[in-house]
């Protein structure tokens, strides 16, 4: 595939070097994977964003619950992560078609940035209750002692001990986010770079393609390293 990239000629069966023609026509006349591109870029951002959110007050909400309720969160919370994305992908789909026979609410931005954060939302949540197990809980009751409030204590005392899982549960969230075709397929009809890759495969796949699934790959591992690098370093500490 990368290889394909800097082909001269359209054709697999015949190289010669090409340079960065194709990258140059991706990004000046495909217009169609530029939309695609925005697009993608925009759900993994707002859903990594609301995730990191949603994520961490879960994780501080079901690490103050008791034992029994906190094994039931957790057990509910693996749910998105254990099911196959094609049961995850249409259950989505089908909640968004019975909401829409109520509310007008169509497949599309909406529908597939919901599904993105139902998924993602379980990888910073787990990224982030090992450093709440790993902190003193002394540090936030000293922090109400001296007069904090709980909201302040929790910023100022609990939000600087977890940083680094809500940067790693992040940082995961968006490469999931990035890569997603199954759920994506199912809960829109807007067209993402895994979902237009796809239909391009079905047509005939255009050297323009072979550059921008490049680009992904490279993109993609370059997070997965970070993310690698990171959790060697948390182990060391």
């Amino acid at each position: 595939m990368i290889v394909l990239s800097f082909n001269e000629s359209k054709s697999r069966a015949n190289f010669s070097w090409g340079g960065f023609k194709w990258y140059y026509e991706l990004f000046t006349q495909s217009p169609e994977i530029i939309e695609a591109l925005k697009l993608t870029l925009a759900v993994a951002v707002i859903a990594t964003i609301v995730s990191i959110i949603l994520g961490t007050l879960g994780a501080i909400g079901i690490h103050a619950c008791k034992k029994g309720y906190a094994a039931m969160l957790m057990n509910l919370s693996y749910l998105p992560m254990t099911m196959p994305d094609i049961v995850t992908g249409v259950s989505l789909m089908l909640m968004f078609v019975f909401v829409n026979t109520y509310v007008y609410f169509p497949r599309g931005f909406v529908t597939m940035l919901i599904a993105h954060i139902t998924f993602d939302t379980p990888y910073v949540l787990f990224s982030v209750m090992p450093k709440l197990k790993q902190m003193n809980p002394n540090t936030y009751e000293a922090a109400l002692d001296l007069g904090c409030r709980p909201m302040k204590a929790i910023v100022k005392v609990i939000l600087p001990e977890i940083s680094p899982g809500i940067v790693t549960g992040g940082l995961l969230a968006f490469t999931m986010s990035l890569d997603d075709f199954v759920i994506s397929f199912f809960t829109s009809e807007s067209n993402n770079l895994s979902m237009l890759v796809y239909a391009a495969a079905k047509r005939g796949v255009e050297p323009t393609i072979y550059a921008l699934s490049t680009l992904m790959f490279i993109a993609i591992l370059i997070l997965l390293i970070i993310i690698n690098k990171r959790s060697d370093l948390e182990s060391i500490s």
